[in-house]
């Protein structure tokens, strides 16, 4: 297979490789992205309960972080009380299929070391 130049990374001023891990690096990004993939828009306590085991404060950070990237969409309805539901944006919708290909490795991956 032929390596492709950008792939030396340290060679290069701006690594497009960490840039994608500023976007969607951390513990629970991934997982905010495909619940919301699957789920739709969700309000805040719905996507915490889909993602299980985050807190408040890593759920809010990561979601503005998501945000501010333009992967998540935060809706903001002026009804009594607030009502504020998230999505995932077009561009965000791109990183699927990416997201896929890279659980079929690790699965694969995980057998190996199964099996090893």
């Amino acid at each position: 297979m032929e390596q492709r130049p950008h792939y030396d990374c340290p060679c290069l001023e701006h690594c497009p490789l960490h840039y994608a891990m500023s976007l969607i690096g951390g513990k629970w990004k991934v997982q905010i992205l495909c619940a919301l993939n699957t789920g739709g828009s969700l309000r805040y306590n719905a996507l915490k309960k889909r993602v299980g085991g985050v807190s408040n404060t890593v759920l809010a950070d990561a979601l503005r972080e998501l945000e501010q990237g333009g992967l998540v969409r935060r809706a903001e309805y002026l009804e009594v009380p607030v009502r504020v539901e998230y999505a995932i944006t077009a561009e965000g919708k791109t990183l699927i299929p990416i997201l896929e290909q890279l659980s079929d490795w690790a699965e694969q991956h995980m057998k190996q070391e199964e099996h090893a």
